[in-house]
């Protein structure tokens, strides 16, 4: 065991020194030179070193003041669309898309039955008037001792959306849910009238069922001519007829009962 203990101290025995380390240091470049380094007290010397003038940037003075920096980018004005006055601003009514024009046109469109529609017209998401109409109905349903305004609503909404799903699938090109809703609601001014004269006598005889049955092949003549036009079904109008006869035949029945 002793001459394992003399092997193994011989074995670790060196001339290495901690203070020699301190004191060594290392030369790459020569004395002096840019990469000297003496790692004793870590002096780095850059003196020497040449940087190239590209990669020198060039320190701005600050000019803004505490709590406002000054800005890195100026900021755009933005350019009005319509101009800089007001009289070249559109009307509200316009920007609302709502045009008297086009509800004007819709309207004797749908009380004259054999003028031609115009499909591009026609073809408009617009609400102002079928909201009016409505109304207008259930008013006139409200004179007669009828508070419906709950059913009209829902069964303009479940109509709309049959209707909605029967065009897309007749017509090649489509058609949205507001203008199904558009036309079907300007092709109700008719049941206004009969709503009307149900106010002033009854409507459960003889006339009331030949009236009822005129207004509403009205309405349904009225929207399935509009709906041809618009989407350019020629030879369907008696299909898209029947099931808009349907529909009106519902509110005929509330008016007269």
């Amino acid at each position: 065991m002793s001459g394992f203990d003399n092997l193994n101290t011989d074995f670790y025995q060196t001339s290495y020194s901690i203070d020699d380390q301190s004191q060594q240091t290392y030369d790459y470049g020569g004395s002096g030179g840019p990469y000297s380094k003496q790692y004793a007290g870590y002096d780095y010397s850059h003196q020497g070193r040449f940087v190239p003038p590209d990669m020198m940037q060039p320190q701005q003075p600050y000019t803004g003041q505490i709590f406002q920096p000054t800005q890195a980018y100026t900021p755009t004005t933005p350019q009005p669309f319509y101009g800089n006055n007001f009289e070249d601003e559109p009307p509200l009514l316009e920007e609302l898309g709502i045009n008297f024009d086009h509800i004007w046109q819709k309207t004797l469109t749908v009380l004259h039955p054999l003028k031609v529609a115009d499909g591009s017209i026609m073809n408009e998401t617009d609400l102002a008037g079928p909201m009016v109409f409505c109304l207008a109905f259930g008013a006139t349903l409200l004179l007669a001792g009828k508070i419906q305004f709950g059913y009209v609503y829902g069964i303009s909404a479940i109509g709309c959306l049959g209707m909605f799903c029967l065009l897309n699938l007749m017509s090649m090109t489509g058609v949205s849910f507001g203008c199904v809703a558009s036309v079907l609601g300007y092709c109700l001014l008719p049941m206004i009238l009969l709503s009307s004269f149900a106010v002033i006598f009854s409507l459960q005889g003889m006339t009331g069922i030949i009236l009822t049955a005129g207004i509403i092949g009205w309405c349904s003549f009225s929207a399935s001519k509009i709906f041809i036009s618009a989407l350019a079904m020629e030879g369907q109008q008696l299909l898209v007829a029947y099931p808009c006869a349907l529909l009106y035949g519902v509110f005929a029945l509330i008016s007269v009962f």
